[in-house]
């Protein structure tokens, strides 16, 4: 009999290992970055076309690469970080599998280009599907190239499940945040599709957070440090009134490596307790170096998770250092009754001189002279009162003048034969109640209706503004100034790809630059302090991807903005305001369901409470 089990060829393994590094174009940016930064480059350029699905290329000004390591660095387990297993608790560096060169290789068709600056002449090697197709000597500066070209040509299967160039994009831009965060002492440049999209000259860590989220992230920064046995802590949080809906801007880098960490989220969550409203998150770029033998970052094929020797002293050092932080810059409440922050010196006059009080006075005033005082006094003398009496002249005519029908008009009293009159009655069967600010009431000829009042406006909401977006007439409110709103870069791109269909709801945008847009109209149901708010909302909603169809897209949008506007559970309502709530629900295409497929409201008939009172 035959053996059943065989080995597998090189290019078919290498393939397989390519499903768990190379996901999508975001990971071999991942990939060839953090090479680069290993190869102690100052300067990097990424160059992206179609969302790296065309092309990828990284350009590194670092140390190059001879003409043996050129070869062997597209087989697998092929690496320099590591020469025995012990290494692997001693990592300063990022990529040490070996695997992700051979990974690429074997999905994509690669060029590299590389020299060390002691060689007069550098490598230019070919592979397409982990075949090397040419070989050859190049005149090159020093540094190394990759470019990597048509992502998955040989798995289309794999090409298939790729998102939007959008959605890709967005996850490129991801990877790109977090080396450049993690090395400000580096030039990065980005390129997409020709267009430059970031230039990062070398500087500390706050003025390149500034650069890469610009706007006015700059304000609401707060500097977090602390110097322990156990971790060392460095970095920024934002101040809380600067929180948004989404958590785009949280990231945790450790010895320089971005990681993800609920734990560690949770922490930062329990410093500012208090201090945010419901579903708000707070951005922070923290910094936490321990020493390599304390952690473990081999235990995920992209290792952007690590276990730690000792989380819970983590957990409690990182809470109490942010919670020191937002208090020692009085964003939190500090515990002391018997300080009175009336007396606090206001910040910008904290190394100011008081100023001499000044006393003016006149000296020759004399309590027991007769004359008349100064001009200057006149003002302060009381009005004449000699004659007070003219105030109530013809008043005593103007009573007089009133008939005697008149004041029996005014004593009179309707005596009717019943407690309530027809037109009464029938006014407390239409009438309307609240529940607990969250339900509204109305009764009906077979018993009750109970609305849920804000899925009941959502759903009117949602119609109104699909209604908007397809008619595309909406009605606009022009703003007498122009209204700012800062958002960062990725989030600038987002909105600019639903300008169009924000235009139809009744956006009007003025300009759109790479840090803030200008508004100078707004839908007729949007206030100006809402208009951040739903935008804000709508990034978070549509950051995982946008419909490709123009309906899916609008119904994105409505849904979003119907969320973000329709009123609150704990909101009082007036009685009019039920009523107009009740009757738009009804005259609604689907008042049944929200736009989240929620029921809007339930019936209770006579019956059904009668079935209540029988037992």
């Amino acid at each position: 009999m035959s053996s059943i089990i065989q080995l597998l060829p090189d290019h078919v393994a290498n393939q397989i290992a390519a499903g768990e590094v190379v996901q999508r174009p975001a990971s071999v940016v991942k990939e060839l970055l953090e090479n680069a930064v290993d190869a102690k480059a100052s300067d990097i350029k990424l160059i992206i076309k179609d969302a790296g699905k065309s092309l990828v290329q990284v350009i590194d000004n670092g140390l190059g690469m001879s003409v043996t390591d050129a070869r062997l660095c597209f087989e697998r387990h092929a690496t320099s970080k590591i020469r025995q297993a012990e290494d692997l608790f001693s990592l300063h560096t990022k990529g040490f599998r070996g695997e992700a060169l051979a990974s690429i290789a074997a999905i994509a068709h690669v060029e590299l280009k590389t020299k060390q600056d002691q060689e007069e002449l550098g490598t230019h090697i070919i592979v397409e599907g982990s075949k090397f197709t040419n070989q050859d000597v190049a005149v090159l500066p020093k540094g190394t190239s990759f470019s990597v070209k048509n992502l998955f040509f040989n798995i289309p299967a794999r090409r298939n499940f790729l998102k939007s160039e959008i959605v890709e994009h967005r996850h490129i831009v991801d990877e790109f945040h977090r080396v450049a965060l993690a090395h400000p002492n580096i030039y990065f440049t980005f390129y997409h599709n020709g267009s430059e999209m970031f230039n990062l000259p070398q500087s500390n860590l706050r003025q390149r957070i500034v650069n890469i989220f610009s706007g006015k992230t700059n304000e609401k920064l707060v500097p977090v440090e602390e110097i322990t046995d156990i971790v060392t802590v460095k970095g920024f949080v934002s101040k809380p009134e600067f929180a948004k809906k989404n958590r785009g801007e949280q990231f945790f880098f450790v010895n320089n490596r971005y990681i993800k960490s609920g734990y560690l989220h949770h922490a930062v969550m329990a410093a500012y307790e208090g201090l945010l409203p419901v579903g708000a998150q707070p951005s922070y770029f923290l910094y936490l170096d321990v020493p390599p033998n304390t952690i473990d970052i081999n235990i995920h094929p992209t290792k952007t998770e690590i276990k730690f020797d000792d989380e819970h002293a983590l957990y409690a050092i990182l809470r109490s250092t942010v919670k020191h932080s937002l208090g020692q810059f009085n964003i939190a409440p500090i515990l002391d009754f018997d300080r009175d922050s009336n007396l606090d010196i206001p910040y910008h006059l904290k190394n100011s001189e008081a100023a001499t009080p000044t006393i003016q006075f006149n000296g020759n005033f004399n309590p027991f002279n007769d004359e008349k005082p100064n001009k200057q006094y006149e003002s302060y003398k009381k009005p004449a009162t000699a004659n007070w009496e003219s105030l109530y002249v013809g008043l005593k005519n103007d009573t007089a003048n009133i008939t005697d029908n008149e004041q029996d008009h005014f004593e009179s009293e309707t005596v009717t034969s019943s407690l309530f009159s027809d037109n009464e009655v029938e006014q407390v069967v239409n009438k309307t109640y609240q529940i607990h600010k969250k339900y509204i009431v109305n009764p009906i000829k077979s018993g009750m209706v109970i609305v849920d009042q804000q899925r009941a406006h959502q759903r009117i909401l949602y119609e109104q503004f699909l209604t908007s977006m397809t008619v595309k007439q909406a009605a606009s409110q022009q703003l007498l100034f122009p209204l700012n709103l800062y958002f960062s870069t990725s989030e600038i791109e987002l909105i600019g790809e639903l300008k169009i269909a924000l235009i139809n709801t009744g956006f009007v945008f003025e300009e759109v630059h790479q840090d803030h847009l200008v508004i100078s109209g707004l839908p007729i149901n949007i206030s100006e302090s809402e208009a951040s708010i739903v935008l804000e909302q709508l990034i978070s909603d549509l950051q995982d991807g946008i419909p490709d169809s123009s309906f899916s897209q609008n119904d994105s949008i409505a849904k979003s903005m119907a969320k973000s506007l329709a009123v609150k559970t704990g909101t009082y309502l007036t009685e009019k305001e039920q009523e107009n709530l009740v009757n738009g629900l009804f005259a609604c295409k689907d008042p049944n369901v929200s736009p989240f497929q929620k029921p809007t409201f339930i019936t209770m008939r006579v019956e059904d409470l009668d079935k209540k009172f029988a037992i």
